[in-house]
């Protein structure tokens, strides 16, 4: 695989997450609209860090933490390296039952529309920098 498609395989992705992060706000699954927008972050990241390095992007689901190893992170605002903190917790509390319900109480509609909209902002400034 070139590195062009394996850019266009993680942007793949990333596209597919939002896709279904929006069709869970629309059926109410708000722990896994929320999972879903960390998981978008995530590969669109991996597809910056696959343009612009020349190792593989790291097997780590730490949004702050790709960003630096992709070396976009101090290309960010402070609202954009905010929001990578609100994410991240999303994909591990999405998966552990223990954390499940004290997350669950800390979304709803109205949190789960933002976090949509940010990670489409989100997503779609990381994919003007490739």
């Amino acid at each position: 695989m070139t590195q062009e498609e394996k850019v266009q395989y993680w942007i793949g992705l990333a596209d597919r997450d939002i896709v279904v992060a929006g069709d869970l706000l629309e059926k109410e699954h708000w722990l896994y609209v929320g999972y879903m927008c960390q998981q978008a972050v995530e590969k669109t990241l991996k597809a910056y860090h696959t343009k612009h390095q020349s190792e593989d992007p790291m097997r780590i689901h730490n949004l702050a933490r790709l960003a630096e190893s992709a070396g976009i992170y101090e290309l960010m605002t402070e609202e954009q390296q905010a929001f990578l903190d609100v994410l991240t917790p999303l994909n591990i509390e999405a998966r552990y039952p223990d954390y499940k319900s004290r997350i669950y109480a800390s979304l709803n509609e109205s949190v789960c529309n933002k976090i949509l909209e940010q990670t489409k902002e989100m997503q779609s400034w990381i994919k003007s920098k490739l």
